[in-house]
């Protein structure tokens, strides 16, 4: 069973959701059927979930082999936390908060953190 990974899935899934429903609002919103019409403020919408679809999908699946390899919950909640946090963070100061380049940064430490946790603990329960 991995209840900690199904957990961090689907909350992450929800805020994909938000984003991904801002995404699609705007479009319908201002007619825009393909890429971003140049618009900066629509371009980091579609960034905020282009770059969440890019990061949490791998955090996802070292959380989940992390589990399934016999990882306890400490562990596992030091690659699941950073991961939802760096994500939430990177996705308000790229797409709900505009020109705050800190929370983008922080957001992308948290996720680096949390792929660099997830990375050793498979090359480690792997051996």
């Amino acid at each position: 069973m991995v209840a900690i990974t199904s957990f961090y899935a689907g909350v992450l899934t929800i805020l994909f959701i938000g984003l991904s429903a801002q995404v699609i609002l705007y479009r319908r919103k201002h007619r825009i059927a393909y890429g971003d019409a140049d618009t900066p403020r629509f371009t980091a919408m579609v960034r905020a979930q282009g770059n969440f679809a890019e990061y949490a999908p791998l955090g996802l699946i070292l959380l989940g082999l992390a589990e399934l390899n016999g990882a306890g919950a400490i562990l596992l909640h030091m690659i699941g936390l950073p991961l939802l946090a760096g994500r939430v963070m990177h996705g308000l100061g790229l797409a709900f908060v505009p020109r705050q380049m800190r929370w983008r940064v922080w957001g992308m430490m948290a996720t680096a953190i949390s792929l660099a946790i997830g990375a050793c603990a498979a090359l480690l329960l792997a051996l």
